[in-house]
């Protein structure tokens, strides 16, 4: 190789060097779908999605009022819920709230398990009058559908409250409301209802909902227990061991 080709050769590393220095260092990629989100917004978008519910029915009864008020100043204290309160006054009532936004948002900052008892936090709203109206289960499955809810945990999560469901709604018996909590047919073998109480106690387990909301943890706990007694059921009825 010739001194000017090595001279040549010199210039552009040296070239290269100085432009790969200027450059703004790269920042590393954060994934959008793995952001935090603060106990006083998800706390706003839980009360968001309270009031789909509770409208769905196209009437809003003062006894769900005073359950999604009980509940709050129950877990979060009352000076902390009133608190949320004011700020969904302010901020949200009297505008139209619409449920793919609102559940896209969360659903993109919370954990499958947290979102599974997120639905059953909302049931709970939708029987505190006594009944769980079709209405209210459809806009409760919709929103089942934007937080990219599995179809089978939905109906389990649905077959907890089978007792409050309107007349015009399927009424499951007992034993078929137990299978339905864990997934399965009641014509599943004993190691198959065995398996899918495995899995579903690993779901839903309350140590695998990562949130601080108290009112999410405490429906996980309660959730929890119907699935042990759903199995509970199955396994007194089959003789299990």
């Amino acid at each position: 190789m010739s001194l000017f080709s090595i001279l040549i050769f010199l210039f552009f590393f040296w070239l290269f060097r100085q432009l790969s220095q200027q450059l703004p260092t790269e920042q590393p990629f954060r994934n959008p779908f793995q952001q935090n989100i603060s106990p006083a917004t998800f706390e706003l978008n839980l009360l968001s999605l309270c009031s789909l519910v509770i409208k769905a029915n196209g009437r809003v009864t003062q006894a769900e009022l005073d359950f999604v008020r009980l509940q709050f100043v129950r877990l979060y204290g009352k000076e902390r819920a009133n608190a949320v309160f004011r700020s969904f006054n302010e901020l949200i009532k009297g505008r139209q709230i619409e449920a793919p936004r609102v559940a896209m948002y969360v659903r993109a900052r919370t954990t499958y398990e947290t979102r599974l008892q997120i639905l059953y936090f909302l049931f709970g709203i939708a029987q505190a009058d006594g009944v769980v109206s079709q209405d209210e289960v459809q806009q409760i499955e919709q929103i089942a559908y934007y937080f990219q809810i599995e179809k089978s945990d939905f109906i389990s999560i649905k077959a907890m409250f089978a007792n409050t469901y309107g007349s015009n709604s399927y009424t499951q018996t007992p034993n078929e409301n137990a299978y339905a909590i864990l997934g399965i047919s009641p014509q599943a073998t004993d190691a198959e209802v065995k398996q899918a109480y495995r899995n579903m106690a690993k779901k839903y387990h309350p140590d695998r909902v990562i949130t601080e909301d108290e009112a999410i943890k405490k429906g996980a706990e309660e959730k929890f227990k119907q699935v042990q007694q759903a199995y509970e059921q199955i396994a007194r009825q089959r003789g299990m061991n």
